[in-house]
This record gives C-alpha cells, structure tokens and sequence, in this order.
C-alpha cells in the first residue's frame, strides 16, 4: 500500500498539469475570459487597495519604526489576544488590511527574528482575514444591496477570528513570554537608511502584489472552467466557486436566486473561509518559513464554520 500510495503522489501532480494543460487548449474562450476578469479585479481593486499597505508595513519594519506603533498596539491587543508587542501588530494588520496582508505581516515578523514560529503558527489562525473595506464596500453595499446589514456583518465576521483566537491560542503560559524567540537580539540591530529600506519595501511590495495577481488571475480562470460542468447553477456547484474565489463567488451567490438567508449565510462562510485563492496567496507569504498552510487551512474552515453559525443565530434568533 505505501508503494502504491506513493506512485499515485508522484504522478497525481503530472497527470493535473497535462490534463490542465488539454483543457485550456480545448476551451481557450472561457481562459481568456477567466484571465481578463482576475487581470481587470487586480488592476482596479487589488492593486490600489493593497500595495500601499504592503509598502508601508514594508517601511515600519525595515526602518523599526514599528516600536513607535507598537506603544499604540501593545496595550489593545497583547493581553487580549496573549501575543507579543510585535504580535499585536500583525494583529492590527490582519484585521484591517485584508488579504494576504495577516500573513505577510506575521511571515516578515518570524523571518526578522521578532516573533517565534510558535507564535507565527497561532497568529496565522486569526490575523489573516478580510478587510473592513471589502467587508462594507463589495459584500454588503455591492452584492447584498442591504445597509441594515452593514454592523451585524462586520461584528460577526471580526468576532469568530476572535472566537478562533481563544480555540487554538497555546495553553502553555499565561502572556507573551510564552512566545519568547530565539532570535529576539536580531530586533536590536539598528534601523535601515530610509533610502535602502524604500528600495527593500518597494521591490519586495511589487514581488507580493505580483503574486497576488497572478493567484487572482489562476483562479479567476478555474472559476470560469468550472462553469463548464454539467451540474452548473446547482447549491453544489454555486458552494464550490464560492470557496474557489471569493469575489467572483460571492457575485455568483448573490445573482442565484436562492432564499436570501441562505444566501446570506454562504457569503459570510466564504469571506471568512477566504476561499483557495486567499490560501494559496498565503502560502507564497509564508514560503519557506516552515509554518504549516495545512494547519492554516484547517483553522480558517473552523472559522468558517463558526462564522456559519453566528449568522445563523443572527437570522433566526436576534
């Protein structure tokens, strides 16, 4: 069975590029289509939206201006949420910055040596969520087309990251010592030149925006493929493009004319799950930092889970 399973992995990746590959020769329309759609959403939205923040979290790390900010988020957020000082910001950018922004943060932190990988592992179980803007602008005034819904939605979707926070934060001491890093001394060195650190922010700000895109892009195009399956329409298929892309899925949701509770509960689910597209954009921030994207995925789905549930008792209850 082990030399079985093992052939099976070893070709499963080939066989998927090459039938990838004949499909997106045997229908080139909807690729084109799918790669115009992701190009366009990252060029008028993403691009605008999410490069400054990139850039300026970039210049607050490099240039350790980040301790002044610190002053602001150590009181908020450390003993609530039991993390470090350099913790908490990854916390404020998480929860205001959107996608991947939670992950970039808390990947930069661990690799400057001012937080450890215990500490990165519980960050990434909270702290990589939607932005507010997206929340309020896109979800609701856009696609739900109801502002009555506008406090109720941001409350659910910032209160089960936070319910995730206590499900999953690390028993084994009781405040932020207990993520002391080893390389903590790294965080003494002496800031960078604002001149280098503006290079360094700038070029690293373009390769992630980059990434983004062209993840944006991919899975743009998978949305599209999808499309093309027979059982197209069904609550199935409409839950599957949901948690493939969450822009294009959401639209979808909001244009099926299913009951608008039902409808109501699936969008929320798949803004706080982030769909495949968040998760594979957060697995090129967190590259090569040795934290598990399985584990992320695992908590982002019980997010998603609680998140169910707390529009649920919104609608039915409250």
């Amino acid at each position: 069975m082990p030399f079985y399973a093992h052939i099976i992995r070893k070709i499963s990746v080939p066989l998927f590029l090459i039938s990838l590959f004949l499909i997106m020769l045997l229908f080139p329309a909807p690729v084109l289509k799918g790669a115009g759609k992701g190009l366009l959403l990252w060029f008028h939205t993403v691009l605008p939206t999410l490069f400054p923040f990139i850039l300026i979290c970039n210049l607050l790390i490099q240039t350790k201006a980040i301790n002044i900010l610190l002053y602001i988020t150590r009181p908020l957020f450390c003993r609530f949420f039991r993390v470090s000082p350099y913790g908490s910001f990854a916390v404020l950018s998480g929860f205001l910055c959107g996608y991947p922004m939670g992950a970039k943060v808390t990947a930069d932190l661990y690799r400057q040596g001012s937080i450890s990988k215990k500490e990165a592992s519980y960050l990434l179980t909270f702290c990589n969520n939607t932005s507010p803007m997206f929340i309020l602008s896109f979800l609701v005034m856009q696609n739900l087309c109801d502002d009555s819904l506008k406090l109720p939605t941001v409350g659910i979707l910032f209160l089960s990251p936070v319910i995730i926070s206590f499900l999953f934060r690390p028993h084994s001491g009781k405040n932020a010592r207990a993520f002391a890093s080893p390389h903590a001394s790294d965080t003494s060195l002496p800031p960078a030149s604002l001149s280098d650190a503006l290079d360094f922010s700038i070029s690293n700000a373009l390769e992630s925006i980059t990434k983004v895109g062209v993840y944006i892009m991919i899975f743009a195009i998978f949305t599209e493929l999808l499309g093309l399956l027979p059982f197209g329409g069904s609550l199935l298929h409409l839950f599957l493009l949901s948690n493939l892309e969450i822009t294009n899925g959401i639209t979808l949701l909001c244009q099926s004319g299913l009951e608008k509770e039902t409808v109501y509960i699936l969008c929320l689910s798949a803004t706080s799950f982030g769909g495949l597209c968040a998760a594979a954009q957060t697995a090129s921030m967190i590259g090569g930092t040795g934290i598990s994207l399985y584990s992320y995925i695992l908590k982002k789905l019980v997010t998603a889970l609680v998140t169910s549930l707390l529009a649920f008792l919104y609608l039915y209850l409250i």
